[in-house]
C-alpha cells in the first residue's frame, strides 16, 4: 500500500463549529461512528464502528506508517480525530512526534498526511467538497442528504415525548437512515478520489506540502490561554452591561434602551432624527448633542461594543491543558494562498494602546470590578484592549514576537523596480515621510520639518499601492483624518507620478494577463510568467508556487472597459469575479509576502512557533533565547528573491501584546 484515503463520521457532545476539532475530539463522549477508506485508489470500504465492526489491523498500522500517504478532504479533521481515537482504543498503534518539551504529543505526526482541500485551494477552487465537486462537474457528487444525516446521528438531539426522551440518535433508531449514512460516508471518499484524479495534471509542489505539515504542527502545538483572565473578563463584561443598561434606563425612562426603535423615539422627543444608530451614526450625532443625550449615546456605544466575543471564542476552543488549537487555516485565502483565521481569529485582534496595560490586566484577572469602575470611564474598551494579553506562554517560557517591517511595501517596490523606495528601505528611513517628501518635493521628518505631511504620505501609501483612487482614500478614513475632499484627487495624482515604475507595473501585468486570456497563450513581464492552460490562468511566483484563476475570460467592467473575469469565492459565494492589473498585482505582492513568511517559519521551525498574524510570528521559548538571533533569522532573504531587502523587528513579553 502506498496511499490510504479516509473519511470519518463522528459523534461528540461538543459543538464542532464553535469549538474546533481539537476540543471536539477531546470530549470523553467523542467517538468514531463510520470509517470509510480506500487503499491505493481502489474500492471504498466502510467500517461500521457504531455497530461493532473493527478496522482491519493493516489499516490501523498504516495510520502511523510514514511510508504510506494518508489522504482526506480537510485532513486535519481525520488526523486529529484518529489521534484521540487511537490513543483510547488502540494505544499500541499510536505514536506522536517532536520532543517531550513540545505540546504536540497528543497528535499523530502530520508529515505523512496530505489534504485534497489544499490541492483544490492551490488551484483556486472552492474550499468545500460539495463546491469543488460542482465546479469540476464530477460524475459522483457529494450526497445532499448529508447535512440532515449528520444532524441526526452526529450531534446530541433534544429529548421529546416522541423520541422517548433520548438525547442521542443511534443506528437502531432509524435503520434506513443509517444505511443511507453509510452510503454518504462511502461517497465522500469516492468524491475525494475523483477530485485528486481530476487534478493529477496539476500537482502541488512538495515544498507546499512541507509548509502544510509545519502549519499542522503549529496548530497541534496551540497557543496558551490565561483562562482566569478570560473568565473574569466575561464576568466583568456582564456586570458592565448590566450597569450601563440600568444607567440608560434611569436617564431615558425606556424599558429597553438597547432597542433601536425605542431609542430612536427617545431621540426624536429630544429633537434629534436619525436613520441609524450604528457606530458611525452615533459618532456623527455626538458633537451636536447636549450633555444628557451625549451621556446616553456614549453609554449606548459602550453597550454595543462586542468586547467579549473573542474571550468566549477562547473559552470555547481551549483544550484541557489551557491551549487553544486549530486557530490557523492553511491556504485559507484562494487568491494569495495566505493563512486564514479560525475560531478566535488572531488575524483581527484589537490593538492595545493603554499605557497601564499590565495594571489593567491584573485588575481584570483578579475580577476587581469596583476598581475598574473607579479608574476607567470605558470598561468595554479596556476589555477590548486586553484581548491580546489573554495569550500567555507556559510557565518558565517567554514570548518573542517578531514581524517584518513594511513587508508589502518592500515587495511591491522590489518587483516594480521603484529604486527610490528601495533606497529608503536600505537606509532604514521612514517610508511615510519619504513618500510625502517625494510627492510634495520638500523634506519631511516624523517629528521635525513638514511633519504634518507625513500623515498624507501614510494614507497615500496604505490606500494607493494597488491602483486605489479617491474612493480608496475615503475608505481608509482620509476625510476623518482631516484631509479635505478637494485634496484627494491631487494626492492620488502626486502618489502615482512619484511612483512611475509601480504604476507601469500595474498596467504591464494587466496587458500580460489580457494577452494570455484572449489568445490562450503565455506572456512574460517583470520576471513573471503568466499563461493560460487547460481552462485556467496561472501566474508563476518567484518561490516556485503559482497563483491559479479558474475559467478566465474577457468581460466588460462597471466602467464599460474590457476586463478579465474568473470564477472564485467572494462574500462566501462562488461566482464571477472582475479583476484588472492593480488587483492582480495585489494578489502577487500578498502571495510573495506570504511565501516570505512561510520561508521564515521554516527557518525558525526549530523554535516553538505557536501563532502567526499576517507578517508576524509568535514564538514560545525559554528565557535564554536571544531576541536579536530570532529577528536576524526571520529577516533572511529567501534565495529565490535575491536583492530584496528585508528587516524583522521584535520584542519579548510575558503575555501577547502590540509593542
Amino acid at each position: 500500500m502506498k496511499s490510504l484515503s479516509i473519511d470519518l463520521e463522528t459523534f461528540s457532545d461538543v459543538d464542532l463549529k464553535k469549538c474546533g476539532v481539537y476540543r471536539y475530539a477531546e470530549s470523553p463522549n467523542f467517538e468514531i461512528l463510520l470509517f470509510a477508506y480506500s487503499e491505493d485508489n481502489g474500492p471504498v470500504h466502510v467500517v461500521d464502528l457504531a455497530c461493532g465492526e473493527d478496522v482491519p489491523e493493516h489499516i490501523l498500522a498504516a495510520l502511523t506508517d510514514e511510508k504510506i500517504t494518508k489522504w482526506a478532504y480537510n485532513a486535519s479533521f481525520e488526523r486529529v480525530c484518529l489521534s484521540y481515537w487511537l490513543r483510547k482504543h488502540h494505544p499500541e498503534h499510536f505514536c506522536s512526534y517532536s520532543i517531550p518539551e513540545d505540546t504536540v504529543g497528543y497528535y499523530l505526526d502530520p508529515s505523512s498526511w496530505k489534504c485534497s482541500r489544499i490541492w483544490g485551494a492551490y488551484m483556486g477552487l472552492p474550499l468545500s467538497l460539495e463546491g469543488i465537486g460542482a465546479v469540476l462537474k464530477l460524475n459522483d457528487q457529494k450526497m445532499k442528504e448529508g447535512k440532515d444525516l449528520i444532524r441526526y446521528f452526529c450531534v446530541p438531539c433534544k429529548p421529546t415525548k416522541t423520541n422517548g426522551g433520548r438525547t442521542r440518535n443511534l443506528p437502531e433508531h432509524d435503520r434506513e437512515k443509517w444505511e443511507t449514512f453509510k452510503s454518504y460516508n462511502k461517497r465522500d471518499v469516492e468524491v475525494e478520489l475523483a477530485v485528486k484524479d481530476r487534478l493529477t495534471k496539476y500537482p502541488v509542489p512538495e515544498f507546499i506540502w512541507d509548509q502544510y505539515h509545519l502549519d499542522q504542527e503549529i496548530n497541534d502545538r496551540g497557543i496558551g490561554v490565561d483562562m482566569q483572565l478570560v473568565r473574569n473578563a466575561i464576568s466583568i463584561d456582564a456586570q458592565t452591561k448590566h450597569s450601563l443598561l440600568s444607567q440608560m434606563q434611569n436617564s431615558t425612562g425606556l424599558e429597553n434602551p438597547n432597542s433601536v426603535s425605542q431609542m430612536k423615539g427617545w431621540l426624536s422627543d429630544k429633537g434629534i432624527e436619525t436613520e441609524s444608530l450604528d457606530k458611525k451614526a452615533v459618532k456623527e450625532l455626538l458633537p451636536d448633542a447636549d450633555s444628557e443625550v451625549a451621556d446616553v449615546l456614549l453609554c449606548r456605544q459602550q453597550l454595543a461594543k462586542s468586547s467579549v466575543s473573542k474571550y468566549k471564542a477562547m473559552e470555547n476552543m481551549v483544550c484541557a491543558d489551557s491551549r487553544a488549537r486549530g486557530c490557523f487555516m492553511f491556504y485559507g485565502a484562494n487568491r494569495s494562498g495566505r493563512w486564514a483565521g479560525r475560531g478566535i481569529q488572531l488575524q483581527n485582534l484589537p490593538q492595545n494602546h493603554m499605557e497601564d496595560l499590565e495594571e489593567a490586566r491584573n485588575l481584570v484577572r483578579d475580577g476587581n470590578f469596583t476598581a475598574l469602575e473607579l479608574l476607567y470611564d470605558n470598561i468595554p474598551q479596556v476589555l477590548s484592549e486586553l484581548i491580546r494579553t489573554a495569550f500567555v506562554p507556559r510557565p518558565g517560557y517567554k514570548y518573542i514576537v517578531s514581524d517584518f517591517s513594511a513587508i508589502e511595501a518592500r515587495v511591491l517596490s522590489f518587483l516594480a523596480g521603484e529604486q527610490w523606495r528601495m533606497d529608503v528601505f536600505a537606509k532604514g528611513k521612514d517610508i511615510y515621510c519619504a513618500s510625502a517628501s517625494q510627492m510634495f518635493h520638500v523634506p519631511v521628518e516624523k517629528h521635525g520639518i513638514n511633519a504634518h505631511l507625513r500623515q498624507k504620505g501614510k494614507i497615500a501609501e496604505l490606500a494607493l499601492g494597488y491602483g486605489g483612487s479617491v474612493g480608496a482614500l475615503k475608505a481608509m478614513g482620509a476625510l476623518e483624518m482631516g484631509l479635505q475632499e478637494e485634496e484627494l484627487q491631487p494626492l492620488v495624482d502626486a502618489w502615482r507620478s512619484s511612483n512611475p515604475n509601480i504604476t507601469a507595473f500595474w498596467w504591464a501585468i494587466d496587458a500580460a494577463v489580457k494577452q494570455a486570456v484572449i489568445y490562450k497563450t503565455a506572456a512574460d513581464t517583470h520576471g513573471f510568467h503568466i499563461y493560460y492552460q487547460g481552462g485556467m490562468l496561472f501566474i508563476d511566483l518567484p518561490s516556485g508556487r503559482r497563483l491559479s484563476y479558474v475559467k478566465p475570460r474577457m468581460g466588460v467592467n462597471q466602467f464599460g472597459s474590457d476586463s478579465v473575469t474568473y470564477e472564485g469565492t467572494t462574500n462566501g459565494k462562488w461566482g464571477r469575479i472582475e479583476s484588472y492589473g492593480p488587483k492582480f498585482v495585489e494578489n502577487i505582492v500578498q502571495a510573495v509576502s506570504r511565501d516570505i513568511l512561510a520561508y521564515a517559519m521554516q527557518t525558525l521551525s526549530h523554535c516553538f512557533i505557536c501563532g502567526h498574524v499576517h507578517d508576524e510570528l509568535i514564538i514560545e521559548c525559554s528565557p535564554g533565547v536571544a531576541l536579536d538571533a530570532v529577528c536576524e533569522q526571520m529577516g533572511r532573504t529567501p534565495p529565490w528573491i535575491k536583492g530584496l531587502l528585508l528587516r524583522a523587528d521584535g520584542y519579548e513579553c510575558n503575555f501577547y501584546k502590540k509593542d
